[in-house]
């Protein structure tokens, strides 16, 4: 709104410098006195309205500055309240992450699970293939992997990266998949988890295959292991469409207070959808009687 603002005065500005010219050409060439009394009419009441757009824009700026204030003390507000609310919500649970969007997460994730009296015992994150087509015949040859598609190699990947997270007994696969920056792991494997977080969506001009974290969402949802799905709220491709067909609860703004509280309620029982999109049911899942 202020630009636009902006863009009127600077037009209005080019208006008096060509009234200006018109003025001392009339003037000089013409004589006509009728014409630079208009023309002098015409400056008033631009130079009026060029008055009224400066005050509205001062009236804009002021609000805007108003609305900026607001917005930062809700933010402290938040932050100070979330650890209060997710107090003992998770406590004693291990939780694996694994991050798909090539991108990382908000560090808050794992701040608020450790609020709320969980743990983030493993973060697997699956980094973008440079070469597809070499690095499948790669993986055929070095680990004899029978996948000639990429729906197959990422099924696959799913399938060592869970075995990973539950057992921890294919450590030599996983290192050559750290090896070919395939993957980057940190933290405690083959211990039980209570959940799995994953991050999702993408900031591709390209939509990622989703055959990953759908080979995933089946394998623990096999073994009764809750799994939530969480993204950022600008990502360009979202997964909460396929996530919700899996049957797994969702949270699409976890770069934000409300969604990182909505996450720790959804792996603390409250199945759901929610976020701000279109494919969220609620902002937050209930809150009132909610047991730690």
């Amino acid at each position: 709104m202020i630009i636009d603002f902006k863009y009127h005065i600077a037009s209005l500005v080019a208006v008096f410098l060509a009234l200006g010219i018109g003025i001392l050409i009339g003037s000089t060439l013409l004589g006509n006195d009728a014409l630079i009394d208009y023309q002098k009419q015409v400056t008033n009441r631009l130079e009026s309205q060029l008055q009224s757009l400066r005050d509205t824009n001062e009236t804009i700026q002021a609000r805007a500055n108003t609305l900026e204030t607001d917005s930062n003390m809700h933010k402290q507000f938040e932050k100070q309240v979330l650890p209060v609310l997710a107090a003992g919500k998770l406590a004693n649970k291990n939780f694996a992450l694994v991050e798909l969007n090539n991108l990382g997460f908000p560090p808050e994730l794992t701040e608020v699970v450790e609020n709320a009296g969980g743990r983030i015992s493993s973060v697997t994150s699956v980094k973008a293939m440079d070469n597809e087509k070499q690095t499948i015949e790669d993986l055929q040859q070095e680990l004899v992997w029978p996948v000639n598609t990429s729906d197959e190699f990422y099924k696959r990947l799913a399938m060592e990266i869970a075995n990973s997270i539950t057992t921890g007994e294919n450590q030599a696969v996983i290192s050559y998949l750290q090896e070919k920056n395939l993957l980057k792991t940190s933290g405690e494997f083959g211990i039980p988890v209570d959940g799995l977080i994953i991050v999702g969506g993408s900031y591709s001009e390209e939509n990622r295959n989703m055959q990953i974290d759908v080979s995933l969402i089946d394998y623990f949802n096999e073994l009764n292991i809750p799994v939530v799905g969480v993204e950022e709220t600008d990502v360009i491709f979202s997964s909460m469409k396929e996530y919700q067909h899996n049957h797994i609860s969702t949270v699409d703004n976890i770069d934000t207070v409300p969604g990182q509280m909505a996450m720790v309620l959804a792996l603390n029982g409250q199945s759901g959808h929610y976020g701000i999109k279109s494919t969220a049911q609620k902002l937050l899942p209930d809150l009132s009687g909610q047991g730690s």
